[in-house]
């Protein structure tokens, strides 16, 4: 083939300020399409972005141009053609089309099912799979990518070692009401994880600071926006370190995510017409508050809590409502934590632990404290909580050989996404949420 005659560069949408002038091509998805005589405009989508085609009839193949502007919504294309400055529209570059090759036609008798009009969220989730290329959906996709490459590069940054956990676990490590029980092997049972806790306490005896970060499951009868069955935990565990530790990392990290977030994913924060103004006023330090003026607080908001209840979702607002930062909320009674957080040395009913609670009705974000490294304390709340020995023969090992204070820490990626997106309900913040009654697609 002639050099005068040869493919362009197949380049990707978001790069098309860099080809000003230059023919290329590009891959894609027909977004959009606008008719005007003897002009029409294809718009196509290619993952990165959206650009607007001009396709002039007199310029192309007849029935090229007749293809192309009775092209089906979605159907798969190529185009090529020459990259224009044009600050009307969107992206700030248009493509005047010199060729297209149609690869997918979507057929006329089975459109598209998503269409630009009102559609039900049932019938959305149950086109979850196409419902993933709107502009919305795909716009908060790519803030929890934000977030998860921020998460990864604090902690990769700040000296700790990413340590996998079992996603099945042996034993049911907190009762078993909430976690989802597997057949496995010889008629064994095991659990889905809860959480990689216990076992990075193990980790974190080997490394000095470590980090898991994967799916774990919860088998909680609840519907409210806020939950999922599965979901992304990210989860740190220092060995020498306590409470306040947990509060510091906590803090630092929650600050470098949002800096990033804000920093990479303006444009689809935009899309998502977030009000960036109160990311931006998420600064160190946070409020601090103790359990008991917490619920003082709430008290004297009209809530019915009383002293060693935990908090729901409608006192976690109430808490935050007049805040335009989160609140480490510290030192729960012992009764509404599990039974391995250290106790206050003060107050023994107290237990050493924290959570971060988001502004703007988001909850709790952040969730940990000191874990017990005594031995004689940690076999006294095993037996209390009534839990086999046995099961924990392993993490209990770990209280007799060189046995520190330790601390650590879990924060859900979907509900810190939510609250970066201002999303209403958390099952936006992930490609195929898993809920209640949703398994599917």
């Amino acid at each position: 083939m002639s050099p005068e005659h040869a493919t362009p560069p197949r380049i990707a949408i978001a790069a098309a300020g860099r080809h000003a002038g230059e023919s290329v091509e590009i891959a894609g998805w027909l977004y959009n399409l606008r008719r005007s005589g003897k002009i029409c405009f294809p718009q196509v989508r290619d993952g990165t972005g959206i650009i607007q085609c001009v396709a002039v009839k007199s310029a192309l193949p007849e029935e090229l141009f007749e293809k192309l502007k009775d092209l089906t919504q979605e159907s798969s294309l190529i185009v090529r053609g020459k990259i224009r400055a044009e600050p009307r529209a969107h992206g700030g570059y248009e493509l005047d089309l010199e060729s297209a090759e149609i690869v997918q036609r979507v057929p006329e008798a089975d459109p598209y099912p998503i269409t630009p009009k009102e559609h039900g969220i049932d019938f959305l989730m149950d086109h979850r799979h196409l419902w993933l290329r709107s502009r919305r959906q795909h716009a908060a996709l790519k803030v929890r990518a934000e977030v998860i490459k921020g998460i990864r590069d604090y902690f990769d940054s700040h000296g700790f070692v990413l340590v996998d956990t079992p996603i099945f676990s042996p034993a049911a490590c907190e009762g078993t009401s909430t976690l989802f029980e597997v057949n496995y092997f010889d008629e064994e049972k095991v659990y889905l994880t809860q959480s990689g806790q216990l076992y990075n306490e193990a980790t974190c005896a080997a490394f000095g600071k470590t980090y898991c970060f994967g799916p774990t499951f919860r088998a909680e009868r609840s519907k409210t926006r806020r939950h999922l069955t599965e979901f992304w935990m990210v989860e740190p565990e220092m060995a020498y370190s306590t409470l306040e530790d947990v509060k510091r990392v906590g803090e630092e990290l929650i600050c470098f995510v949002i800096a990033r977030v804000l920093e990479h994913r303006r444009e689809e924060l935009a899309t998502l017409e977030r009000d960036v103004t109160k990311l931006e006023a998420v600064k160190a330090p946070f409020h601090r508050m103790s359990y008991d003026d917490a619920v003082k607080k709430l008290q004297s908001k009209g809530s019915e809590i009383q002293w060693g209840g935990d908090f729901g979702n409608t006192d976690e607002t109430l808490l935050t409502d007049d805040l335009d930062r989160p609140v480490m909320v510290d030192r729960y009674p012992s009764a509404v934590k599990a039974f391995y957080f250290q106790p206050d040395d003060q107050r023994p009913e107290l237990a050493l632990g924290v959570d971060f609670i988001a502004p703007e009705g988001y909850g709790e974000v952040i969730g940990g404290g000191q874990r017990i490294h005594d031995l004689d304390l940690l076999l006294k709340r095993l037996d209390e909580n009534r839990l086999p020995r046995e099961a924990f023969d392993w993490y209990i090992d770990l209280r007799k050989y060189g046995s520190v204070p330790h601390a650590g820490f879990g924060m859900g990626v979907e509900r810190f996404v939510a609250w970066m997106c201002g999303l209403e309900h958390i099952r936006e913040t992930i490609a195929f949420p898993r809920m209640l009654y949703r398994t599917r697609p």
